[in-house]
């Protein structure tokens, strides 16, 4: 039997950070003279109260964790939170339905950035820093998962992105916290620099903060109805796309960029294939904007590298009316979607290191018809890697088509048209949110796209090895 106790000590160590979270927008709601802060209130106590009942109550003998254990800490880090992150959006002014309430907080945490809100423009503040909150703290169990949790489990080929501690055990885990400590400490900065760029170009205060919450964490909740479009304001669509941008690379390449290694930007084969497909997809929108749509030349590059760094990096804010393009541009970002951030970013999508793999290992296969003994190695960064790392990233692939067609499936079976159920399957899974409206779809839609949004942040693997028999036995 698994020991579950350090699983629930961890839940509700997170519990207690989100009670804390609560506590700022309650203030902002507070300053405003809004009745909500008094859910907000409330549902701090509850949460605080479960989180100190499990951090407290779960005490015990602490040995290493079992690989049993993280697969079941992952998804309850994830899942645990959404039901108490939802208790403000039922009992504030906004007043969800209680599966409305948990389909917005799950889209918070796992940064999908879909939202069932309308009048977003009318609501509280503090209601709109909530949401912001929301993604910024999914960015953070996001940091926590690259250096800590997914290349130790080698999922997908995750392995390779594992964060060598040489030296004793003691020493590897301090280290490890310091780096965790580093990475935290700049993605705070990064957001900081932001909202002030933001603030310093137009937004103000409150827009610069909450728009810079929802752009690091590659999350999209935004604070109108109309998203980015609603400013009007170009400067901020580019230092918000540069943000996109950002939210996109590997967390670990700023670890290393702050201790002198400037050369890992230009070292590594991801980030120049993730920049690559930017700049194409950028330059393919701006030029089709520019001949079908007559946009000044200006304008078409700065909407469409504003567009393809939203989707590619899963943040999902919008300055234009996307889904009226049609034609070449949604077939360009219904794969950049699909393709998404580099692998160790907060970014969604299957990553950028794995289409790498899939090219380079079809590549292969090609040489060998021409000539079927020679040695053929797959490589990454100029390094080879070894065939178990190759089929992980095979079978990972194949996991998510095969989710992505089960889920829109099980959508259009609940009465979803063609194109929504699509739509949607493929938001969810990539965790980008926008492309379908949330709001009108029917009930039994909502927990399949919440599911979908958890298997895409957890890498799918980690929520379905918990249906496995033997995962429950020793």
């Amino acid at each position: 039997m698994i020991d579950v106790r350090p699983v629930l000590r961890l839940a509700g160590q997170l519990l207690c950070a989100l009670a804390v979270a609560m506590l700022l927008p309650a203030a902002l709601d507070l300053h405003d003279g809004q009745a909500e802060a008094r859910a907000f209130v409330v549902a701090a106590g509850i949460t605080l109260l479960v989180g100190l009942a499990l951090a407290l109550g779960m005490n015990g003998p602490r040995p290493a964790w079992t690989i049993r254990q993280i697969y079941l800490a992952v998804v309850a880090a994830w899942a645990v939170p959404v039901p108490f992150a939802a208790l403000p959006l039922a009992w504030g002014t906004a007043a969800l339905a209680p599966l409305d309430a948990l389909f917005e907080a799950a889209s918070g945490l796992t940064g999908s950035g879909a939202t069932v809100l309308v009048g977003l423009d009318h609501l509280p503040r503090g209601l709109l820093l909530w949401r912001a909150l929301l993604n910024w703290l999914g960015g953070l169990g996001v940091i926590a998962m690259v250096v800590a949790v997914l290349p130790a489990l080698a999922i997908g080929g995750m392995q390779l992105f594992r964060v060598e501690l040489p030296g004793a055990p003691e020493r590897a885990l301090a280290r490890g916290r310091r780096i965790a400590a580093a990475l935290f400490a700049f993605y705070a900065g990064l957001t900081l620099l932001l909202a002030l760029g933001l603030w310093r170009v137009g937004l103000s205060g409150f827009e610069a903060c909450a728009q810079a919450l929802s752009t690091l964490s590659a999350g999209g909740f935004s604070t109108s109805d109309a998203s980015i479009g609603h400013f009007h304001n170009p400067a901020a669509e580019l230092l918000l796309t540069a943000g996109m941008v950002a939210a996109g690379l590997p967390v670990l390449l700023y670890y290393r960029l702050a201790r002198g290694e400037g050369r890992a930007l230009l070292g590594d084969s991801q980030i120049g294939w993730y920049l690559a497909l930017l700049g194409l997809g950028g330059f393919g929108l701006a030029a089709w904007l520019w001949i079908s749509l007559d946009r000044a030349p200006a304008e078409a590059l700065r909407q469409g590298a504003f567009t393809v760094a939203s989707v590619m990096s899963g943040t999902g804010f919008t300055i234009a009316p996307v889904a009226t393009w049609g034609g070449l541009p949604a077939a360009i970002l219904f794969f950049l979607a699909f393709v998404g951030g580099c692998a160790g970013s907060a970014g969604g999508g299957m990553k950028v290191f794995r289409l790498q793999c899939l090219f380079t290992a079809a590549l292969i296969q090609l040489r060998r018809l021409l000539r079927p003994h020679s040695v053929q190695i797959v490589t990454f960064n100029r390094r080879p890697i070894g065939d178990g790392v190759v089929e992980s990233v095979l079978g990972f692939l194949f996991v998510y088509a095969l989710s992505f067609a089960l889920l829109a499936m099980a959508l259009a079976f609940f009465g979803v048209d063609f194109v929504t159920a699509i739509g949607g399957a493929a938001a969810a899974l990539a965790n980008l949110g926008p492309g379908v409206s949330y709001a009108g779809l029917p009930d039994a839609a909502k927990p399949l796209l919440m599911l979908g949004m958890l298997l895409g942040r957890v890498e799918i693997f980690p929520l379905l090895v918990l249906f496995a028999p033997a995962f429950w036995r020793q």
